[in-house]
C-alpha cells in the first residue's frame, strides 16, 4: 500500500511539475516607448519624431515660465506649471499624430507638430 501511495505521490509531482511552466508563463507585457517631451513658450521639442505603434510614454517637461499642457491622441497632461514635469501614457496607432498645446492663443503660437507612428 505504501508502494501504491508513494507511486501516486510521484505521479501527482510530476504532472505537476511538467504542467507549472504553462500555468504560470504569461505572454511578455509589450514594452513602452518613451519620448521626453520640452514645453516652453512657444513650441514642443520632442526626443524622437516618430516611434513604434503601440504603448508610447511622453515625459513632459515645462520649462517655459507660463503654465502648458501637452495633448496627443485625444489624451492631454493636468497643466504643467514652470519647472514642474507630467507623465502621459498612449496607445498610438500607425499614421501621423498630432499634438498641441490647449491653452488658448499657444498652439498658433507654434506649440504644435505631428509625431509618426510606425
Amino acid at each position: 500500500m505504501k508502494l501504491r501511495t508513494l507511486s501516486l505521490a510521484l505521479l501527482v509531482t510530476a504532472i505537476g511539475l511538467v504542467l507549472a511552466p504553462v500555468a504560470t508563463s504569461k505572454p511578455a507585457a509589450p514594452t513602452a516607448t518613451t519620448v521626453l517631451v520640452t514645453a516652453k513658450e512657444f513650441k514642443f521639442t520632442l526626443s524622437k519624431r516618430s516611434v513604434p505603434k503601440g504603448a508610447v510614454v511622453f515625459k513632459v517637461k515645462n520649462s517655459g515660465k507660463l503654465p502648458h499642457d501637452f495633448k496627443i491622441s485625444g489624451k492631454k497632461t493636468a497643466m504643467i506649471k514652470p519647472g514642474a514635469t507630467a507623465t502621459l501614457r498612449v496607445t498610438l496607432t500607425k499614421g501621423a499624430k498630432a499634438y498641441i498645446c490647449t491653452v488658448p492663443g499657444h498652439a498658433p503660437a507654434g506649440m504644435k507638430g505631428s509625431l509618426r507612428a510606425t
